[in-house]
């Protein structure tokens, strides 16, 4: 059944005090006559998933944000255990105050920090690096010949002869700038992690966060200062901030609730519309343990989008059993015929979000999946506490009659007078002709501004360090000192050389393989890069007294092999059928990522034979060229499915593809100016922002919805547009202005937050509330004026 069809219905011509109770859907009268005992089934389960809630556990996954089935992550993961850590990783740079790390008290702060986070759960110790590790070598050109071992050595004892054997070995080992700092005031300890820890118990990031923080409090002095970056600790801050974040949802809690109150002078309706709402929250937050789900720093925004959207809707009820009780009807029949009235509408609104949110779960990222089950999980909890549950206590409880008749003073005032409100006259200029023409032309011009604009709208990351956080964060400052003294960033991207068994180190390999890292260093964004060919490079110089005319490859491969034999592990694997190539990187910026991603594919398209493969790719740079190739391609294809979806179900609704465009035009033309938006505020398209549009367009099309709904029903009964819009505002449209303007004030709430991406988010959902109410009230009458007066009630072909 149509809305249009189930609106206007005999109920809306038959005194309120003459209601058959057998009238009504059979869902109606099987609800509202078994009243008791669903309020008491939804008692016994608010208790059940109130103590399951208790048991959600907040975490992040390195693997949940990567797209697992990309090929370079594939060709990631088929490699890892050879790459030498180069994946999730965390870096604690220990700095000195003194003149140099050459330091007898340093070096013991070193090695006592270096073997305690040696310790810590979930480290890959094989592959763990620092100054006091024995994999940390250096290689060199003796009076013997080659030679080569730990750059601290066994008979290490603090003396001014071990200090100076140490530098040696330091600046014999290519480590300045990677391990040690230029200036050699400060070292890392690289601690590559793994997904799991010793008991096979995923890695709690916030603990690692925590024991980070313990080794930083426990070794940071007035002569040591500690600087720590990685992935874990990104994720550590951002649920540390998780806890902020609740501050402002009960704000936002507050907010909503005074709001509620001032629209209805009545304590008991507002209450019970946040009432119902939270227990949504409730029962979605109990449901993700009993199915596995945790909530991470992505997805912890989702209760309040579902919190959001079941204010929205209950708004919507509440305003109609005040309406019904204020025309004379008890609060049972108010709360069924409001049922009846706004039901398939509110449904067919969360259908939309939840296939809107749901078309999510074709993006190849485990992370944005799991946000997508749990916002759908969200939505379907509020067929029942938002559109059943609300409707049956205010069945009991009823409104104050003066808020009942509160809410009829401004149609009893246009009866008596004539004379509308201030604001619907405003509106109503939009169901004319000039006005409409006006308000389709500005739409016109934003959107096509929006979408020149959009056009810029970058992939991945467009900031250094960790845009999540603020630019003064600790994290970043972290960053920014690394990037200061290391000559770059803890970025590294690795490409992988796959050979035969025993055949890295061929000289024709090798050519390739150094001819691919000329053209890295070439570019802009590459600081420094490290392989085989280049220790080949600088030993064969140095066995000819350091002359740069022996800096080069010779064709000799016994040559190549003895220098490879000597060579770290880092470097090539056990069985030599694995090279890496490593460029370290200034940033990881989108324009940084793409241009290296694009020579390397270029060069391995022309160079890669049966023998030699040029595989993509490793390090955590590597890893976010993959997401972002897999982010931008999802991108236009997630828009694609919501609205496709959007439109399908608003077709099957409304039976009229007049009122469909009516409805989804304002969408899109709020996706296209929030895309716009992002360019503006320097955002980029990344796994945090990536599901932010679909979820503004599930919001949005709630208000479409309902205002359409009302719209068409009185048209059908012969109304003009301008009497039916009017009546549309009074009974829906109100409230999609309450709701809009309530919400966005919410949201606009976390821009004080310290954690900046969710006063980003903040931003870009308070314009999407707004938008897409102003959509739903201006643009969607205009577009009325042009396309349904003429043909309002022709069905779809």
């Amino acid at each position: 059944m149509s809305v249009v069809n189930q609106t206007v219905s005999k109920d809306e011509r038959t005194p309120l005090t003459d209601f058959d109770p057998r009238s009504g859907s059979a869902i109606e009268r099987a609800l509202f006559n078994h009243r008791q005992l669903i309020l008491l089934f939804c008692a016994v389960l608010t208790v059940v998933l109130g103590w399951s809630a208790s048991n959600l556990r907040v975490n992040a996954s390195f693997e949940k944000i990567i797209p697992r089935s990309h090929p370079y992550i594939q060709n990631f993961f088929a490699h890892r255990q050879e790459l030498g850590g180069l994946g999730n990783a965390v870096r604690i740079a220990v700095a000195t105050t003194g003149e140099s790390i050459y330091d007898p008290n340093y070096l013991k702060v070193l090695q006592q920090l270096s073997d305690e986070a040696f310790l810590l759960p979930g480290v890959d110790r094989r592959n763990m690096k620092s100054l006091w590790t024995p994999n940390t070598r250096w290689v060199g050109v003796t009076e013997e010949g080659m030679d080569g071992g730990p750059v601290i050595p066994d008979g290490y004892d603090g003396s001014p002869t071990s200090l100076a054997t140490v530098r040696l070995n330091i600046e014999r080992s290519n480590e300045i700038g990677q391990l040690v700092a230029l200036d050699q005031r400060s070292s890392i300890v690289y601690l590559p992690l793994l997904s799991k820890d010793a008991n096979g118990v995923p890695l709690d990031y916030a603990d690692v966060s925590d024991a980070l923080e313990t080794l930083r409090v426990k070794y940071q002095s007035d002569g040591i200062s500690i600087h720590i970056t990685g992935f874990a600790k990104v994720m550590g801050d951002l649920i540390e901030g998780i806890w902020q974040m609740l501050g402002f949802f009960v704000a936002a809690v507050l907010i909503t609730t005074a709001m509620l109150y001032a629209y209805t002078r009545c304590v008991r309706s507002a209450v019970l519309v946040v009432s119902c709402s939270l227990v949504a929250v409730l029962w979605q937050l109990g449901l993700m343990p009993l199915l596995g789900y945790e909530l991470d720093p992505y997805s912890v925004l989702v209760p309040f989008l579902v919190f959001a959207i079941g204010m929205s809707h209950g708004a919507q009820k509440m305003n109609g059993i005040m309406q019904d009780i204020g025309r004379g009807a008890n609060s049972l029949v108010a709360a069924r015929y409001t049922f009846r009235r706004l039901f398939l509408a509110g449904l067919t609104a969360l259908l939309c979000d939840a296939v809107g949110f749901g078309v999510l779960m074709v993006i190849d990222i485990e992370a944005i999946r799991d946000l997508a089950f749990i916002a759908s999980l969200g939505v379907a909890v509020l067929v029942f506490t938002n559109l059943i549950l609300l409707p049956i206590l205010l069945s009991y409880v009823g409104v104050s009659p003066g808020a009942a008749q509160l809410s009829l003073t401004e149609e009893l005032a246009n009866q008596r007078s004539g004379a509308r409100h201030p604001l619907w006259r405003l509106l109503d200029l939009f169901t004319q002709r000039r006005w409409a023409a006006g308000a389709v032309a500005v739409s016109l011009l934003l959107g096509t501004g929006g979408l020149v604009v959009a056009q810029r709208l970058k992939i991945g990351d467009l900031e250094s360090g960790a845009p999540e956080l603020r630019a003064d964060s600790r994290y970043n400052r972290d960053n920014t000192y690394m990037t200061a003294h290391y000559g770059a960033s803890s970025d590294a991207f690795a490409v992988m050389v796959k050979t035969p068994d025993g055949e890295c180190s061929q000289y024709d390999t090798l050519m390739r393989v150094d001819a691919l890292e000329w053209k890295m260093r070439a570019l802009p964004g590459v600081e420094d890069t490290n392989s085989l060919a280049l220790l080949s490079r600088r030993v064969l110089a140095g066995l000819n007294e350091g002359s740069t005319k022996w800096y080069e490859l010779i064709n000799s491969q016994s040559m190549l092999n003895t220098i490879t034999s000597g060579a770290p592990r880092g470097l090539y694997n056990d069985t030599c059928s694995l090279l890496t190539l490593t460029a370290y990187l200034k940033d990881h910026k989108a324009d940084t990522l793409t241009s290296l991603v694009n020579e390397v594919e270029g060069f391995a398209k022309e160079n890669n034979t049966e023998q030699v493969q040029f595989l993509l790719a490793a390090g955590n740079s590597g890893i976010d060229a993959a997401t972002n190739i897999v982010v931008r391609d999802a991108n236009r294809e997630m828009l694609f499915w919501v609205y496709g979806a959007v439109i399908v179900l608003c077709a099957i609704t409304f039976r009229s593809w007049r009122a469909v465009l009516c409805a989804v035009l304002p969408l899109i033309l709020t996706s296209v100016l929030c895309e716009a938006l992002m360019v503006a505020l320097n955002i980029g398209v990344k796994v945090a922002t990536l599901p932010v549009i679909a979820l503004g367009v599930g919001i949005g099309v709630d208000y479409a919805l309902y205002v359409m709904s009302i719209l068409l029903a009185r048209l059908k009964v012969g109304d003009s547009l301008s009497e039916a819009y009017y009546q549309s505002l009074l009974f829906t449209g109100k409230v999609v202005l309450l709701t809009g303007v309530t919400l966005a004030l919410c949201v606009v709430t976390w821009v004080v937050s310290p954690i900046k991406f969710q006063a980003d988010m903040g931003l870009l959902l308070a314009f999407m509330f707004v938008g897409n109410m102003i959509g739903a009230l201006v643009l969607l009458p205009a577009l009325a004026h042009f396309l349904l007066k003429p043909m309002v009630l022709k069905p779809i072909n």
